[in-house]
């Protein structure tokens, strides 16, 4: 085995550890998860775990860390559609709003913001951390995208930070509030509704006429 090839299993090993502990975490809630739980989940011995990661607060604070990269990974792919919106711009800003909606409501997104916000008292650093990993580069990317659309003359705005903003306000403000604050479920059919009017209220603000 060439020295890449182990450096590279290493790293690999240490990121089905990170995934079987964030869904332990997310499962059990940090106080009740325990390591050997996750080593017999991750299919590795326990000491294996400590080798990859020291101790069970290093695990929780990177296996939420790397479920925040998937996730905001995951959005951008999203949010990059709007890059050739094609000819109708309505139809590709919901079709991504939709799908930015589908996004923050599976599983994983909806474990990571339970557990960030669990442990705000145990990891008071962790929630910027996530922001700063997740929303704020969300919100960047979308604003840099809406940029390019006013350029072109298709939306109209002076400040594509603050429409960004908006729009992402638009889409998740009524999430949280039908999902009550993550605790219940949101049906697809509902998620339309919601992109659907976010789209028609932004664009009635921001359109090109």
């Amino acid at each position: 085995m060439t020295g890449t090839t182990a450096a590279r299993g290493r790293i690999d090993k240490r990121q089905a550890i990170l995934d079987v502990a964030f869904t332990v975490f997310a499962r059990r809630g940090y106080d009740k998860a325990c390591v050997q739980e996750i080593a017999d989940e991750a299919g590795v011995a326990k000491p294996t775990v400590y080798n990859h990661l020291n101790d069970k607060q290093t695990l929780f604070r990177q296996a939420v860390l790397a479920a925040a990269d998937a996730v905001s990974a995951e959005t951008l792919a999203i949010i990059d559609r709007l890059r050739e919106p094609g000819d109708d711009l309505a139809a590709t800003l919901t079709a991504t709003a939709r799908a930015l909606l589908a996004e923050c409501s599976n599983d994983r997104a909806r474990s990571l913001r339970a557990l960030t916000y669990a442990q705000l008292a145990a990891f008071p650093d962790l929630a910027d951390t996530v922001l700063e990993r997740t929303s704020r580069r969300i919100a960047e990317a979308l604003a840099d995208r809406l940029a390019r659309l006013a350029l072109s003359g298709r939306l109209r705005t002076n400040d594509p930070a603050q429409a960004a903003e908006q729009l992402l306000a638009l889409l998740t403000a009524p999430l949280e509030a039908r999902s009550r604050l993550g605790t219940r479920e949101v049906s697809a059919a509902e998620q339309r509704d919601i992109a659907d009017a976010a789209v028609r209220t932004f664009l009635s603000a921001y359109g090109s006429r």
